[in-house]
């Protein structure tokens, strides 16, 4: 038997053409994909769970007050038979027992639920627009301006302002809800103004800024289109606030007949057609109105904190 010589270049070329033949192991990469500031906020708002538990109770009085006057209409006509002098006690015909002429609670606050979200809901926008104007121009501009508009915010502060809405809500509102807004977010605004202009003062000094004016970008450009979007934490977080202390304002006018006419549903009407009933042993009827305000209260400063923290760049995502 006779032995043939190799060449070994020739075997391993051979070799990698073999191998060649074979396919190659798959390569695996980790690709990260970057998220915006929104989806690390709402990252941050879904761990902290009294804002998520705060958020699922406004949004149910959210719903009550934009479906619960069509699902349960409130009639003054609607009387039943009055078993004890105050009222009928909760029942399962009557999950809120009735007023002491036989009407339903559970009606009252259902209607009463949207005109007392509205009022907060209108007087956080006319408060919000008003005090970013004034105190992003007074923030931006500085000088002269910041002056003057800052002492008409001092002078704000300086009145009374419980005194100035009782007195306002009694000649200038006439019970009229709409005008109650009005005077409510007029006289709600000079706190966020001046949390407006601090922090455009931070934020004039940023080189963004720098170089939007190098460029000759417009004044109000520059503050409202570049400068805003960076201070709108702190804002919204001030905004949620001006919701509850709406909705908790109005009661408190409308108890002491002040405020919403009595013919107008509120959760504060509701509270105040309930006086002098206690002595009669109906404490349903001012207890479910009030629980409604504590329960939307609760909620929104609850998300309020959540925003807080969702927005807070010092946050870990």
């Amino acid at each position: 038997m006779t032995g043939r010589a190799v060449d070994p270049t020739t075997e391993a070329v051979a070799a990698g053409e073999a191998g060649a033949s074979q396919p190659a192991p798959d390569d695996y990469e980790v690709s990260l994909q970057p998220l915006s500031q929104m989806q690390l906020a709402w990252r941050r708002f879904r761990r902290h769970k009294l804002a998520l538990v705060g958020s699922v109770l406004f949004g149910l009085m959210v719903l009550l007050a934009i479906f619960g006057p069509i699902i349960w209409p409130y009639d003054p006509l609607d009387i039943e038979r009055v078993t004890k002098p105050g009222g009928n006690p909760p029942s399962p015909g009557e999950i809120f027992g009735t007023d002491s002429l036989g009407r339903s609670v559970f009606e009252l606050v259902a209607n009463g639920a949207r005109l007392s979200v509205a009022i907060g809901v209108v007087t956080m926008l006319i408060a919000t627009t008003t005090g970013i104007v004034v105190g992003a121009l007074a923030g931006y501009f500085g000088g002269f301006v910041d002056s003057s508009l800052m002492r008409f915010v001092d002078l704000m502060l300086a009145i009374p302002f419980l005194f100035i809405v009782l007195v306002a809500a009694r000649f200038f509102g006439s019970g009229d809800p709409l005008v109650l807004m009005l005077i409510f977010g007029v006289l709600s605004w000079p706190g966020l103004a001046r949390l407006v202009r601090a922090l455009f003062l931070s934020l004039r000094e940023q080189e963004y800024v720098m170089a939007a004016r190098a460029v000759g970008v417009g004044h109000l450009r520059i503050a409202f289109r570049h400068m805003l979007p960076n201070a709108l934490g702190p804002i919204i977080v001030s905004a949620t606030l001006l919701v509850a202390n709406a909705i908790v304002l109005e009661a408190f006018v409308s108890f002491l007949n002040f405020g919403i006419r009595s013919s107008d549903i509120s959760w504060g009407t509701a509270l105040a057609r309930s006086q002098g009933t206690l002595i009669q042993g109906n404490w349903w009827w001012p207890f479910f109105p009030g629980m409604a305000i504590a329960v939307t209260v609760i909620g929104i400063n609850f998300m309020g904190d959540g925003i807080r923290d969702a927005l807070d760049p010092r946050a870990r995502a």
